[in-house]
């Protein structure tokens, strides 16, 4: 917190003392000169308001009890100079009496009123200083991430506005009940000090001196109250021996208070940002569960039904509806596994701290296994592929660079029309390597461009009216999956509309500089993905 200067201590200090009365000395000093040139020149009485204004002026800077006395010395001597007979105290009761009462009393009346206008003054000021300091202090525990890194920032505020020494202790755990004792202290405290803080924090209540509780104790315990939650106390040690001000302790209590709220209102948000992830997480865990299980009911469906043609009626049935049976199976189940793999591998993926198993690969094998197993699949006679000559070795996880092409090859069949064809592309951009699958479906809207690679979106109502097979366009994590993977390689994923229609998804790899050596001979090289490597 900004420091300010101290408008709640007590009267000026020593240091500030001579300046005051040496204002007063220099107003009487003028006063008296004035009079002693004017002697002669005017009558007594207007000497005699040179002597009040005197007064007056000086007891703008003097303490009321020293204004009082220097006015009795100053009509003394007034009356030493001036009132006839001069240099006497002898007074004419019938001349002079009524003009030095008058002046006393004149004298009086006027110190009496500028020492109450400036008291009022510096109550004023004292009440200006601590609004602006609960209005800076609101303001930063405002912009506070965690009020509770605010305790040191407490007992500053604390002790500019009571010069003492401050301790303040807040719970650790905001949610914890109120036997726990354990906490966040700032400054030192013995072993009865926080038995204090303690029971502060227990009760709710201020205990000390002019707390009405405890009152032989010599410090002052002030809770942090929230709303029907005390979550810390203070302590303002030697409040009975220099004893606070009935009007500064309330002050003390509201910067105590908007802490104490301002400690609960960031547990509350804690707790509701808690509760909300946990909602969030069921909520995702609920529609995974529910989007396998729908996606995983036509397939196991069709395997059953020719699983159950098979094993009952093989016998009648030509050897050519054997074939098309087995290959229905086998299809289906090659659709599960890619369900499986996706859903796993999105899991694996978004874990912290996961390790790929890179190696140099060949560009040119990885998309070759993508078009054989795609080729067995109903439509992927579609896919093409076209690859720049002369590519350099790929530094990545082949098996997972295949299954993101795998998926981009399906989802572009998936939503193309039925004579369009799909095209696997491969080529230098710069220092990266671009593998994209591009296709002629009905494109994707420019607001779903970003959302159809979040889990369980499959794009706008129009692109998935073009779905040839929409009981099996999947549980919309595949292209999550893939963005998920380009990410995993230090890569990244992006979907671009193409002039002529259709969308091409780019997988923009960094391209490293492959080894000039080859591998010695008794050491296998890597091989590349089989067929059915990735099943």
């Amino acid at each position: 917190m900004d420091a300010a200067p101290r408008l709640d201590a007590p009267p000026a200090g020593p240091q500030e003392l001579p300046a005051d009365l040496t204002r007063a000395l220099l107003a009487w000093a003028g006063g008296w000169s004035a009079m002693f040139w004017l002697d002669g020149r005017l009558d007594l009485a207007n000497l005699a308001l040179l002597l009040v204004l005197s007064s007056a002026v000086a007891t703008l800077w003097l303490p009321g009890w020293l204004s009082a006395v220097a006015s009795v010395l100053a009509v003394a001597a007034f009356n030493w100079a001036f009132v006839p007979p001069r240099h006497s105290f002898a007074v004419d009761l019938d001349q002079h009496a009524l003009l030095l009462v008058s002046l006393l009393a004149v004298n009086a009346i006027v110190s009496a009123l500028v020492v109450r206008q400036r008291r009022q003054a510096e109550a004023a000021h004292r009440m200006a200083a601590r609004e602006s300091r609960l209005r800076r202090w609101g303001d930063m525990l405002r912009e506070a991430d965690d009020p509770a890194a605010l305790v040191g920032a407490l007992q500053a505020a604390l002790g500019e506005a009571a010069p003492q020494a401050v301790t303040v202790a807040v719970r650790q755990r905001l949610d914890a009940g109120p036997d726990d004792t354990s906490t966040l202290q700032a400054g030192e405290a013995d072993d009865d000090q926080r038995a204090g803080l303690a029971l502060c924090m227990r009760e709710g209540r201020a205990l000390g001196p002019g707390s009405g509780r405890h009152e032989e104790q010599p410090d002052l315990y002030l809770p942090l109250r929230g709303r029907g939650l005390t979550l810390g106390a203070a302590l303002l040690h030697g409040g009975g021996r220099r004893r606070i001000d009935a009007d500064l302790r309330p002050h003390l209590q509201a910067l105590c208070d908007q802490l104490g709220t301002a400690l609960q209102r960031a547990s509350g948000e804690q707790q509701a940002r808690r509760a909300r992830e946990l909602a969030q997480q069921q909520g995702v865990r609920n529609a995974l569960l529910a989007a396998i299980s729908h996606d995983y009911r036509t397939p196991l469906a069709a395997i059953m039904s020719a699983a159950s043609a098979l094993q009952e009626q093989a016998e009648r049935l030509a050897p050519a509806q054997r074939r098309r049976l087995a290959t229905a199976i086998v299809d289906e189940a090659e659709h599960l596994g890619r369900l499986t793999d996706n859903t796993l591998q999105l899991a694996r993926l978004e874990a912290p701290g996961v390790v790929l198993c890179c190696d140099w690969e060949s560009a040119e094998e990885i998309v070759g296994a993508v078009l054989r197993r795609a080729r067995r699949r109903p439509q992927g006679e579609r896919l093409r592929a076209r690859l720049e000559p002369g590519l350099p070795l790929l530094w990545c996880d082949a098996l997972r660079v295949s299954q993101l092409l795998e998926n981009l090859a399906d989802n572009a069949l998936a939503y193309s029309p039925p004579a369009a064809p799909a095209e696997i592309l491969v080529r230098r951009v710069d220092s990266q390597i671009m593998l994209a699958v591009r296709d002629r479906g009905p494109g994707i809207a420019p607001a779903w461009r970003e959302r159809v690679f979040e889990v369980f979106q499959r794009g706008d109502e129009a692109s998935r009216a073009q779905a040839l097979e929409a009981s099996r366009q999947g549980s919309g994590v595949g292209l999550a999956v893939c963005r998920a993977i380009a990410r995993a390689h230090g890569g990244e994923l992006k979907l671009r509309p193409r002039g002529h229609g259709g969308c091409a998804f780019e997988f923009l790899l960094p391209m490293r500089v492959a080894p000039p050596a080859a591998p010695p001979e008794d050491e296998a090289p890597s091989t590349p993905p089989a067929a059915d490597a990735t099943r």
